[in-house]
């Protein structure tokens, strides 16, 4: 089946968004704008002629992450392109028309994909099971293929960096591995590169920002709605934060500061030797 044409807005009204409201929207803006930078740099998330796809799913995250994209495409010191994506998975109630018009009166192109993962992921997980691991790797599989289609060099992810901390508590509480989210990952098979420029952002400040920015945003009806050990751990993650302001920001600098000779995999032992030039 031939993919769907991307779209353009004829007109193109605007390839900003409305100016925000107030000194401290403007403060934000600036300060994860400069994270995002600061990300891609440290991390050469995009290069000279890059045609990025930037993956659209209606929540508060990957709608901040396009717009400041765009935002720092228009000064950025390399050329890149911007596709914008969304995988309408097919949820009932699903508001399709939103992001199609988010699109156009923000002036990127864009592609809508249809792709009923819905009723698998709904007919194979069992009532009351968490959903989320399923359909997470049937919509990483669809966005394989259309990065692809489109010949997209990069593939952007709204993932910010409370997200990588729950994941990293997540693989070792429930999966026994010392294993976070990479800014910057190339997949197994080569293909194709994802990156996620919302590294250095905290969710409290992109949630802030949303709503300076009046984004339509579009709940998660499948997996949302569920208790699963993510949120357990969100909520715990908080609580620490309550106690020890700055507490999350730390276990993320540690994500960046691994000392693997001083852990206990015997992968590593090499490493562990003592170093005969101290």
């Amino acid at each position: 089946m031939a993919p769907t044409p991307v779209q353009t807005s004829d007109s193109r009204p605007s390839t900003a968004p409305k100016p925000l409201p107030s000194k401290n929207a403007k403060k934000l803006e600036a300060k994860l704008r400069g994270n995002v930078g600061r990300a891609i740099e440290d991390y050469g998330m995009i290069e000279e002629g890059d045609r990025v796809m930037v993956c659209l799913s209606g929540g508060k995250d990957s709608y901040t992450m396009l717009a400041l994209l765009m935002s720092l495409q228009r000064k950025a010191p390399v050329h890149f392109d911007i596709l914008a994506v969304n995988l309408d998975q097919k949820q009932p109630g699903f508001p399709e028309h939103v992001l199609p018009a988010y699109f156009e009166s923000v002036g990127v192109p864009y592609r809508i994909v249809e792709q009923d993962t819905y009723s698998t992921v709904t007919r194979v997980i069992p009532e009351g099971k968490t959903m989320c691991g399923l359909c997470s790797r049937m919509r990483r599989g669809v966005l394989y293929r259309v990065a692809a289609e489109e010949g997209a060099t990069k593939i952007a992810l709204g993932h910010h960096r409370d997200d990588m901390v729950e994941t990293l508590f997540l693989n070792m509480f429930h999966g026994g591995r010392l294993k976070a989210m990479p800014p910057k990952l190339r997949t197994d098979d080569g293909q194709h590169v994802v990156i996620r420029p919302l590294a250095y952002c905290a969710e409290k400040d992109i949630a802030r920002y949303a709503r300076y920015r009046e984004f339509p945003i579009i709940p998660c009806n499948l997996c949302g709605s569920q208790k699963t050990a993510r949120v357990s751990i969100k909520e715990m993650l908080a609580q620490w934060e309550l106690q020890d302001p700055g507490r999350t920001e730390q276990i993320f600098r540690s994500i960046q500061n691994v000392d693997p000779s001083q852990l206990a995999d015997v992968r590593w032992m090499d490493v562990m030797a003592p170093n005969p030039h101290p």
